[in-house]
């Protein structure tokens, strides 16, 4: 399977460590964040790799290559403009170069303890649209909340103003190619707002428990915790 890891994001909250460098390159732990994103990914086996860049794309471009020094073998979305988190989705339906089977999707700022074939395993049983890792959170104010049936997703909230569930959007999903209908023509997207709450409605999203460690290295708090915890 491939992934589309998504790199293209400003990082305005952590503006004190990105002056120079974008989101993804932050180091972490004697390596750039993204790195250690990619890291999850080869370990679970996925080692053909689509890194959506926008913002200070060059530097990524540079730091990464063609991934060869990594074990992997890299490719680049290259946005004009940040496009919104679906970004690479409305891009390669564009130019018509949809993924035409399941493929990750993750957030290059996330990093999870995960299973990949058991994520796996439970979307195709399900066959479901897209799968959702979720984790179970004490303040999911801040994030993405899933309304579950079962494991179900029947609805999710992008931030909710008032709690709907512990259980939140951890930054990384399998989706089908179908998704790529929903964005098309679009100019900007959002995954979160424009992409869950259509699969929710039509039955077809899903929330895969996930109980590893897990980091949103989203803010200097955040990022400080990482450091200490995250090897």
């Amino acid at each position: 399977m491939r992934a589309i890891v998504l790199a293209g994001g400003l990082g305005t909250r952590l503006k004190g460590y990105i002056e120079k460098i974008p989101k993804a390159l932050v180091p972490l732990n004697g390596k750039p964040l993204i790195e250690h994103v990619l890291g999850i990914l080869k370990r679970n086996g996925v080692k053909d790799i689509m890194i959506s860049v926008a913002y200070m794309k060059e530097k990524i471009t540079e730091a990464l290559g063609d991934g060869k020094r990594l074990g992997l073998n890299i490719s680049y979305i290259e946005e004009p403009e940040p496009l919104g988190t679906a970004g690479p989705l409305i891009i390669l339906a564009k130019e018509k170069k949809q993924i035409n089977e399941s493929f990750f999707v993750v957030n290059s700022d996330n990093l999870l303890e995960i299973d990949m074939k058991k994520m796996i395993h439970f979307h195709k049983s399900r066959k479901a649209s897209c799968t959702i890792a979720l984790v179970e959170v004490e303040k999911p104010e801040s994030y993405g909340g899933a309304v579950l049936e079962g494991d179900k997703i029947i609805e999710f909230v992008e931030k909710p103003k008032e709690k709907v569930s512990n259980f939140i959007n951890s930054g990384y999903y399998i989706m089908e190619p179908e998704v790529f209908g929903i964005v098309e023509g679009m100019e900007k997207a959002m995954i979160e707002k424009d992409v869950f709450p259509v699969l929710a409605k039509k039955g077809k999203l899903y929330g895969f428990m996930c109980h590893g460690k897990w980091f949103d290295v989203g803010t200097p708090e955040r990022y400080a915790m990482a450091e200490s915890e995250w090897r």
